[in-house]
């Protein structure tokens, strides 16, 4: 019996630099290249599951994890930020180097369509929160001359662009104010690059903010529906609604907490809430406008789906649901090709 490749998934959001980053393993890049125990991603498991790229983000933990009297994580300092991205891009720039062209840094959507086509992984660098851009926007011109594509102005905490939408249950992301004016500057800035703006963990005013202000189509690269899900990182049906009306797309999130209408974080999760959300945000705003936002070595997934070998699991589940050839190959790739397009060359 002939097997069949995997249906081949562009993935809007990753923290597998942040894991290799953290693990402090001399070896880590070639644990990544092939194959490791730990985490959601390697190159192995991403060819076994069809996990054909995506995002793959940088992001700054907060130092030791500290919150203000608020409650709100604390920020890093922008030096602090600044260093510690240039090191996790560096770092996957080498592994680019020691994949033998099995990693693609890609920098257009001919670039992501040429890696996949021969079987690359089709790398995007992200940045997930901007502390390592500094009110000046210096760091944001030099960054994307990197490589740098696309950019969430904030994780879940302030900093001196926007006020990131804390993780509360059950919550509205109605919390705190919207974009300062360095974020209004960024904002036109990234405009002006054509880096895409990706709102997840925005608030509600900074959310809104953004949607008056920018040109380009409105990305959640991984946030649920708000209806299924009362998570302060998920998306209202207004939310929703603004998105399909700029021709963006929303990226269903794998964790369990952002797809339980309980909140807890149980990996024993069931598939089925996964595929709710996408069947929800289809019917909600048309399945041009829905792909998938893994969070990937970042959260906590189904024990149903594992890691990224597991990804025909979830793509069976979603036939299963009703949806056909031509709504998989969009929600698994063509959806988050095409908004990428329409925001890198539009």
């Amino acid at each position: 019996m002939t097997s069949h490749a995997p249906l081949p998934i562009f993935d809007g959001h990753n923290d597998v630099l942040l894991r290799i980053r953290c693990s402090g393993r001399a070896d880590a890049v070639e644990g990544f290249l092939n194959g490791e125990e730990g985490g959601h991603i390697d190159l192995p498991r991403a060819r076994a599951g069809g996990l054909a790229g995506g995002l793959c983000a940088i992001y700054i933990p907060s130092p030791g994890m500290n919150k203000d009297a608020n409650g709100d994580f604390l920020a890093p300092d922008q030096p602090s930020a600044l260093n510690e991205t240039l090191a996790m891009a560096r770092l996957l720039f080498d592994i680019e180097r020691q994949a033998n062209g099995a990693l693609k840094v890609c920098r257009n959507v001919a670039d992501i369509r040429e890696a996949m086509g021969r079987g690359a992984f089709a790398a995007v660098l992200h940045i997930e929160g901007a502390e390592a851009v500094g009110a000046d926007l210096d760091a944001l011109y030099v960054l994307h001359q990197a490589g740098l594509r696309t950019l969430g102005p904030v994780w879940s905490r302030p900093n001196v662009f926007a006020y990131g939408v804390p993780f509360r249950f059950p919550s509205t992301p109605d919390i705190g104010p919207g974009l300062t004016a360095a974020g209004e500057d960024l904002i036109r800035a990234c405009n002006e690059l054509k880096i895409m703006i990706d709102l997840s963990h925005m608030n509600e005013q900074g959310f809104w903010d953004i949607a008056k202000l920018s040109k380009a189509p409105l990305v959640a690269s991984h946030s649920n529906a708000h209806a299924l899900c009362g998570h302060s990182r998920n998306l209202t049906d207004r939310q929703l609604d603004a998105i399909r009306d700029t021709g963006g797309l929303a990226g269903i999130n794998y964790g369990v907490l952002f797809l339980r209408q309980d909140g807890i974080k149980n990996p024993d999760t069931p598939l089925d809430l996964l595929a709710d959300h996408v069947a929800y945000i289809a019917d909600r705003i048309g399945i041009d406008h829905v792909g998938l936002g893994s969070d990937f070595d970042g959260t906590t997934v189904p024990d149903d789906l594992k890691d990224a070998a597991g990804l025909p699991k979830l793509v069976a589940a979603l036939k299963a649901r009703g949806f056909d050839e031509e709504a998989m190959t969009k929600i698994a790739h063509g959806n988050w090709l095409r908004v990428l397009g329409q925001t890198w060359e539009g």
